[in-house]
């Protein structure tokens, strides 16, 4: 039996307010929206994968990373580019790991988080 082998699947995110959400996600994140005709849910390409956003007045009460996106070596580039846009990163004190200019630096892996206007936790790495 296979049962979710080889399915594809999205992640979530609940949001307040979704035009706020929409012009995040869209212009602050660069991604593409693919679907906004479901009754006030966004739906957004992202890799291989979506990434879906609806409203709820449950919207920022996950206090663990809600999405995260492989990166590779873009990952500072990225970081740099969301900066410019007024992303405010998220620090974390994790033994050997380093910090500057939004990047969590673990040597060989790089790690940024940051939040949605929402508190979202969206996570970046160089995986």
């Amino acid at each position: 039996m296979t049962l979710l082998t080889g399915k594809s699947s999205s992640a979530i995110v609940a949001v307040t307010d979704i035009e706020r959400a929409k012009r995040f996600y869209s212009d602050v994140l660069g991604l593409q929206l693919l679907d906004d005709g479901m009754e006030g849910v966004l739906v957004y390409k992202t890799g291989a994968t979506h990434l879906v956003v609806y409203p709820s007045d449950f919207a920022g009460t996950n206090q663990a990373n809600a999405v995260v996106w492989d990166c590779g070596a873009d990952v500072v580039t990225i970081a740099a580019e969301l900066a410019g846009k007024g992303v405010a990163f998220e620090h974390y004190e994790m033994d050997g790991v380093t910090y500057r200019d939004g990047v969590h630096d673990a040597g060989s892996f790089k790690m940024v988080w940051f939040k949605d206007p929402d508190g979202n936790i969206l996570h970046l790495n160089s995986a």
